[in-house]
């Protein structure tokens, strides 16, 4: 046999070999795992703005036991249900939050084995069943009203070799994912609320007044202490009694109008709905209670013989340009951290040791109306309103002018008692809790604040 039909003998089996390689060759299968990778966890959940109520649970491994916070919508308010329905004033975060769950996706299959789960920090904080406290994630759900579900998810530890990755899970699943995560799923209660208490400046404060006296306890009786009235005159402070050889300290002055400014809540206890009511005017009697004086004891205030309501550690007068008056009232010692200060959610009292110090706070505000001065006296007719500026007499000139100058004073007068109103409002449902640092920055003496030239 020739050369060349030996080549094409062996061509024409390897065409034939090829053929049957590939009509007998097994179909290209992809890994069940992989077919949703790139989907986004929950793809029926597209609007942030359906999400009515979110809850995070969280975990203290020291503590072993789960820690939860809740955020809701309910009777035309969003509250805090964990910390006796406090409001939200943050309510937006709660729409962002939301949209940041939805934008979670499926970016990457990373296991499906239980056994993996605390490794990646997923294992539901939920889960009696789980033996070991480490590994727990923290797990987000996210309800429309009426208290459908829209989203349930675990989010766990980071992926060191990809930043800004997590490992997540869904509740009830064991397949893990790695997912970009670009929520801030914050459950500190400071996150949430308001935590400007005063809602004023610095530079808006004219007049302090610090009443320092305690209450002894056992008696009942007042312990006086020093008085000291500092204002604010041509733009340097003067503080009463003060010999012509002193000044007041103007980096300490600051330093306590800081404080001021940046008095923040720590954390809320509710009042009793009758204080309350008497606090807000909108009950008919102005007696306190055998219980509502109780719940004031237990905070550290007391009330006088003829009314007046104390704390045990005196208070101070904060006024300000806009003619409102604050009375802080700073009650007893808090000890502890976490819920037990935000929430009270733990015993308050115990073991001092390695604790935080707190302290309670009462506010009140008035305004004022003798910060404006006296009303100014009206026009004598308004002939004025009728006429063009051109053709305004003198008398008619001075009647305009007395009516702009009454009409200011009427309106700073309307604006300091809507502003009192609503600071009344606020601060009438709750004792608040301040940092024992605040309050230690506070609580400055004559011989502090008093200082030779």
């Amino acid at each position: 046999m020739s050369e060349t039909k030996k080549t094409l003998i062996l061509g024409a089996v390897a065409v034939v070999l090829a053929i049957i390689a590939i009509l007998v060759r097994p179909a290209r299968i992809t890994p069940e795992a992989f077919l949703d990778q790139g989907e986004p966890f929950f793809p029926d959940f597209t609007d942030p703005n359906d999400a009515t109520t979110l809850e995070v649970i969280d975990y203290d491994e020291a503590t072993g036991s789960a820690r939860p916070f809740k955020v809701t919508f309910t009777q035309g308010r969003w509250t805090i249900p964990s910390h006796h329905n406090y409001p939200a004033d943050a309510r937006d975060r709660l729409a962002k939050t939301a949209a940041g769950v939805i934008d979670i996706k499926k970016d990457d299959f990373r296991t499906d084995n239980v056994a993996d789960h605390e490794a990646c920090g997923v294992v539901d904080p939920l889960d009696e069943s789980a033996a070991g406290l480490s590994g727990r994630g923290k797990r987000v759900t996210l309800k429309e009203q009426g208290g459908a579900l829209l989203a349930d998810v675990i989010i766990g530890k980071n992926i060191l070799s990809r930043p800004g990755f997590r490992f997540v899970r869904v509740p009830q699943q064991n397949r893990v994912y790695a997912a970009r995560v670009d929520a801030d799923i914050s459950t500190r209660f400071e996150d949430w609320i308001d935590s400007d208490l005063l809602q004023t400046d610095a530079d808006r404060i004219r007049r302090l007044v610090r009443r320092d006296y305690s209450i002894n306890e056992r008696t009942l009786s007042i312990e006086q202490g020093d008085n000291l009235i500092l204002t604010l005159q041509n733009e340097t402070w003067t503080a009463d009694r003060m010999s012509a050889s002193q000044q007041v300290d103007s980096s300490k002055m600051k330093e306590l109008l800081t404080a001021l400014d940046e008095l923040s809540i720590v954390g809320v206890r509710p009042k009793p709905g009758g204080l309350s009511a008497s606090l807000r005017g909108s009950s008919g009697e102005t007696t306190v209670s055998q219980a509502d004086q109780l719940s004031l004891q237990q905070k550290g205030f007391y009330l006088s013989r003829d009314g007046q309501l104390l704390s045990n550690e005196g208070e101070m007068q904060v006024s300000t340009t806009d003619g409102i008056t604050y009375t802080l009232r700073f009650g007893e010692v808090l000890y502890g951290s976490g819920l037990a200060v935000t929430a009270g959610a733990e015993a308050e009292k115990g073991d001092e040791s390695g604790t935080e110090e707190n302290r309670y706070l009462f506010i009140t505000a008035r305004f004022d109306l003798d910060y404006f001065g006296p009303q100014p006296a009206g026009p004598a007719n308004d002939e004025f309103r009728t006429k063009p500026d051109s053709l305004l007499s003198v008398k008619d000139r001075q009647n305009k002018e007395r009516q702009e100058a009454l009409d200011q004073w009427q309106n700073k007068v309307d604006q300091g008692t809507r502003l009192a109103e609503t600071l009344n409002a606020r601060f009438a449902d709750w004792y608040y809790v301040i940092s024992g640092m605040s309050f230690e920055k506070l609580n400055q003496s004559r011989s502090s604040l008093v200082v030779s030239k």
